[in-house]
């Protein structure tokens, strides 16, 4: 797996170091505020896991991301092809959960870009997508700052959540490569 630098981060492949930290954010209620629920160590351990199988078979996915010098792990940026079926699967995703303390300095921007560009330039992507629920503004921002498009018509309940369940509904935004300039 690649590993990618921007002017302030690394974006790299995971250390078993990582899932502490990793673990540790998955179980802030802010950082999982639009989320179903917070995971336990278990479960923040197995997806970590399934984080670095995907890597590991693929080349590609998301990278941990650390600040040199200042945090070896601050969460993840990058790719995944999402586990479910909808009107716009198969796709790629980027994505990204940082850590609250690492929230405000533009990092999700920063990594979400190199990601972006790694995805559409080595990768040869035609198209990235992004979905969240209406009220995570930051996380839309983070599109918008990409310079992803809101397809309104694209919008979609979330399968793996229940009817009725308040974080069903999704936005989706979409990026094309002719868009990025690639």
């Amino acid at each position: 797996m690649a590993t990618l630098t921007t002017a302030r981060l690394v974006l790299r492949p995971w250390r078993d170091a990582d899932f502490a930290p990793f673990a540790a954010m998955n179980d802030d209620q802010a950082v999982m505020e639009f989320m179903p629920h917070r995971l336990p160590r278990a479960e923040s351990d197995a997806f970590a896991d399934r984080i670095r199988k995907h890597i590991d078979a693929e080349g590609w996915g998301l990278w941990a991301v650390e600040v040199p010098g200042t945090a070896a792990f601050i969460g993840y940026t990058g790719l995944s092809a999402p586990r479910f079926g909808a009107h716009f699967t198969p796709c790629v995703e980027i994505g990204w959960r940082l850590a609250r303390a690492h929230w405000g300095f533009g990092y999700a921007s920063e990594a979400a870009l190199a990601a972006a560009s790694h995805g559409f330039g080595t990768l040869g992507l035609a198209e990235l997508v992004s979905f969240t629920v209406p009220a995570n503004v930051r996380s839309r921002a983070v599109m918008a700052r990409l310079g992803m498009r809101h397809d309104e018509a694209g919008d979609f309940d979330h399968p793996a959540l229940p009817a009725g369940h308040a974080l069903r509904r999704h936005v989706l935004y979409r990026l094309a490569a002719g868009a990025w300039g690639v």
